[in-house]
């Protein structure tokens, strides 16, 4: 149970954020809508997430982690936490200088991030204006990356989850603020809160470490050889991560070859669909690498690998029905959430679109925050390099090959069969190599899973023609109860089907839930 436990902590905080979030793309859709502007400051947005996720949580999480929660179990928790000390010096130093060369040479870089942006043009000199802002959001989140892999390690999983509320309710704030005061330049206000939503979280995890104790501090670093041994395994990491990077800023890239807007629209629906792969994708992978490195850090084997297979239980009993409806009802998904102010009609079909071609990947990106903990619990950081090169192969191929007749779309087809391709071979190799063995409850639950999804998409598909009125009337509070008509109605219908079927245990649901009051 402690995996449900976790799931529930990172997964019901994460799936706040991202209500949050989607109010926050309201308001841009909103105030700015999918064009010039947009574009721009989503390129500011995307390049420091791009490199954050690479270095600060991608390499150095997926290296750090096993190395500290081996450093806590063989000599202590002081010990640990002076390695920690020692790590947090050396990444946010070089972060930190990094930073301020990307800053110093972006009107360069940006010809290469955007080439579609005409250099010296109003947009490009926006983008570079706003990259420059939101750049010093990386080093705040190498901060909080490290604070929060030391929580996640003694199970404290909750304020690391709830450190990305912090970045929407700062960006909801400008907006609001935008609104009603339209003096200044609305890119530039959501430039400027996505730096300080970085401090802010940064110094909310260190006041969540400092009340659990487990605070590491600043110190000059040591070149150790714990410190030695966290950069050989990132550096393999850093290139893994970096392949999953390169394919977003490949994405983006070509994207600024297409029509004004087409950043946009990948953006819009790359924000709908991140919502059930954080809750459960994220969250499972948040919650999965610190509990199997101790269990194989203590040669529980068995335990091990029935973990695993109760992540994948739990994370398809939840992504399967997402994927289904996220496709069925994407339009009128788009169109609720979005069609408001500056973000019309055709953006909402464009973004629609986009948003089916990305849900079809999404059992794989979630599959994909399962097994590749099973290397990493082992220090084993090389292994999924290869199979990420040749998923980065896959999507920079197939997007190229797809553009002159998909459009953007062809990026979204593109992201999703690398990631299709990404999943399977984890699997594969975990399997090849004795790391992991699927037992028969989750081929049961598997196969229950997938016909309560498809008495869900019937039930959605029968639907859609009477919701039709409510979805597309003038009448905002209309659309919305529309929309969350159709998502009770296919809710129920798979929660029915999924107890009929066998993919969810009536009797396991009450049991956790007397455990989470007890607790």
């Amino acid at each position: 149970m402690s995996l449900i436990k976790s799931l529930v902590t990172v997964g019901g905080f994460t799936m706040i954020s991202r209500v949050l979030g989607f109010i926050r793309d309201i308001l841009i859709a909103t105030v700015l809508g999918a064009g010039p502007i947009s574009d721009a400051f989503f390129v500011a947005f995307r390049i420091p997430n791009m490199f954050r996720r690479l270095v600060a949580e991608g390499a150095f999480s997926a290296a750090f982690i096993p190395l500290f929660s081996r450093d806590l179990e063989e000599n202590g928790k002081l010990t640990a936490l002076e390695f920690a000390s020692h790590a947090l010096g050396f990444l946010t130093g070089f972060l930190f200088i990094f930073s301020t060369l990307f800053m110093i040479f972006m009107p360069f870089l940006m010809q290469f991030l955007a080439p579609g942006f005409e250099v010296g043009g109003p947009q490009y000199d926006l983008a570079v204006t706003f990259s420059r802002i939101t750049f010093p959001y990386l080093t705040a989140m190498a901060i909080v990356a490290l604070l929060g892999g030391v929580l996640n390690t003694f199970y404290k999983f909750a304020a690391m989850a709830a450190a990305p509320i912090l970045l929407n309710i700062i960006l909801i704030g400008c907006l609001i603020f935008q609104l009603f005061n339209d003096a200044f330049s609305a890119g530039l206000l959501l430039a400027w809160g996505v730096a300080a939503a970085g401090a802010a979280q940064a110094i909310f995890l260190i006041i969540a470490c400092k009340r659990e104790g487990v605070w590491p501090g600043f110190h000059v670093p040591r070149f150790t050889p714990k410190i030695k041994r966290l950069f050989r395994l990132m550096l393999p990491g850093l290139i893994g991560a970096g392949v999953l990077q390169i394919n977003i800023l490949v994405g983006t890239i070509i994207a600024s070859l297409l029509a004004t807007g087409s950043i946009s629209y990948l953006y819009y629906a790359d924000r709908v669909y991140q919502l059930p792969l954080s809750v459960i994708g994220i969250a499972i992978g948040t919650a999965l690498l610190p509990l199997l490195s101790r269990q194989l850090r203590t040669n529980e084997h068995g335990p091990a690998n029935e973990t695993m297979n109760r992540a994948v239980e739990v994370s398809m009993l939840l992504t399967l029905p997402a994927t289904a409806a996220l496709m069925v009802i994407a339009l009128p998904i788009i169109s609720v959430l979005f069609e408001h102010g500056q973000f019309g009609a055709e953006a909402s079909l464009t973004t629609a679109h986009a948003l089916i071609a990305f849900s079809s990947g999404l059992p794989a990106y979630v599959l994909t925050k399962v097994y590749a903990p099973g290397f990493f619990a082992r220090e084993d950081t090389k292994t999924p390099v290869i199979i990420g090169i040749l998923a980065m192969v896959v999507n920079i191929a197939l997007s190229l090959l797809l553009i002159d007749s998909l459009a953007h779309v062809g990026i979204a087809v593109a992201t999703s069969l690398a990631a299709w391709v990404n999943a399977l071979v984890l699997l594969a190799l975990l399997l090849l190599k004795g790391h992991y063995t699927m037992d028969k409850r989750l081929g049961r639950r598997l196969v229950g899973s997938i016909a309560a999804t498809a008495v869900m998409t019937a039930g959605l598909w029968a639907a859609l023609p009477y919701a039709h009125r409510l979805i597309y009337s003038d009448d905002l509070m209309v659309k919305i109860s529309g929309l969350t008509l159709l998502v009770i109605g296919g809710g129920t219908l798979y929660g029915i089907g999924a107890v009929l079927f066998g993919a969810a245990n009536p009797a396991e649901l009450k049991s956790l839930i007397r455990r989470r009051k007890s607790a």
